[in-house]
């Protein structure tokens, strides 16, 4: 089957960098890019050599007000042209996915200038049944956007991760946020509409935060460098928030130190916690030395060798019963710790023993579950 050629204006932006490297990675795509600075006597051009356009190019901080009406509905007013254009010459249409955005609602140059593309946009549809799909966009964050511009999650990110003030004027106000990859994802299922004429768009999941607590967020996924306390950044808003800050460190920052611990048996060092998943550590053991000799009641750990041999040995704390296990690198075994049956483990191999270690809890000191017990 031939490539779709989708268009996409403003491909340099933040949106459209996402948008063309996710079209590109996809086989059955290809892209051609309208950026600022193009003359836009190019636009017919392109126009007839594409089977869908995403239009994304826009105004957002202009030094003279009058480019939002310029770029915002004039540009889009001469998209939709190039597309009647198209239409009357060769029959052919050409779908339109328009990144409109929640200003659109308000009474000021930017919304009004957005009102007005949106409109336009509605007007071709409406005359022609050529298919156009308008998606009034909430904040836009992630990867790649510009600090300090037009996303406070970005500014957010960027500010705390150097350790630069941020600026909280009504910690109550709350925003309306879509992630990146969504935005992407839902254009890209856009382009595949079959219906004709005029539709909304949406952007799902939408999330909403306040201004005080998406601070509080993103100086936790700071600060979690030096406590190791994770956040829960496995799906959801926390989970686009925190890519989002990672992506915004600065390049000395990609690694950081931990701390680590040694004594005559070997070295121990704690990588993650987390508030409801445990810690993941890891140890050294040198040559014919044990570690270990203890007992837990309730927490339980899963170790994995990951350089050497060792063997790990278990005492049934009431009945006595023994049990051992040798495990090397070369066969990866992960080995559970059961309460109730005290453990040990013991480099038998010729160089240090490396060990990774997962608990079910963070260890406390206060309430360390861990007995000393001879195995």
């Amino acid at each position: 089957m031939s490539k779709m050629r989708v268009l996409v204006t403003g491909a340099n932006g933040f949106i459209g960098k996402n948008l063309v490297v996710r079209l590109r990675e996809l086989s059955g795509y290809e892209v051609l890019t309208f950026v600022r600075g193009h003359d836009v006597a190019l636009l017919p051009g392109l126009v007839a050599q594409a089977d869908a356009i995403i239009h994304l190019a826009g105004e957002n901080r202009p030094v003279d007000e009058k480019a939002f009406a310029d770029v915002n509905a004039g540009l889009t007013l001469l998209l939709c042209d190039a597309i009647r254009k198209e239409l009357a010459q060769s029959g052919r249409k050409v779908s339109l996915l328009f990144a409109s955005s929640t200003q659109a609602e308000r009474d000021n140059p930017y919304g009004r200038s957005k009102r007005a593309a949106e409109l336009a946009v509605e007007a071709l549809a409406q005359a022609t049944q050529n298919p156009a799909v308008v998606f009034r966009l909430p904040g836009v964050f992630g990867k790649w956007c510009k600090p300090n511009y037009n996303s406070v999650v970005t500014t957010f990110c960027y500010n705390i991760a150097r350790d630069l003030p941020i600026q909280v004027n009504d910690p109550a106000a709350v925003l309306r946020l879509v992630y990146i990859d969504d935005v992407v994802s839902a254009f890209i299922d856009g382009l595949l509409l079959s219906s004709e004429g005029f539709s909304w768009g949406k952007v799902l999941p939408e999330y909403s935060i306040s201004l005080g607590e998406l601070a509080g967020q993103i100086r936790a996924f700071k600060d979690s460098r030096d406590s190791l306390m994770i956040e829960s950044v496995g799906d959801g808003l926390v989970r686009a928030l925190y890519s989002t800050f990672v992506s915004c460190l600065p390049n000395e920052q990609f690694c950081y130190e931990i701390p680590l611990y040694g004594d005559e048996r070997g070295v121990f060092a704690e990588m993650i916690k987390t508030p409801d998943c445990g810690q993941f550590s890891f140890f050294t053991v040198h040559p014919g030395v044990t570690r270990g000799g203890h007992y837990h009641h309730t927490k339980t750990e899963k170790f994995l060798v990951v350089r050497g041999q060792a063997q790990f040995r278990f005492r049934h704390l009431l009945t006595n019963e023994l049990v051992d296990f040798i495990t090397t690198a070369d066969r990866p075994v992960v080995v559970d710790t059961i309460p109730g049956w005290a453990h040990d483990i013991t480099n038998i191999g010729e160089d240090d023993l490396i060990v990774t270690l997962w608990a079910n809890e963070v260890f406390d000191r206060d309430h360390p579950d861990t007995i000393a017990f001879k195995v």
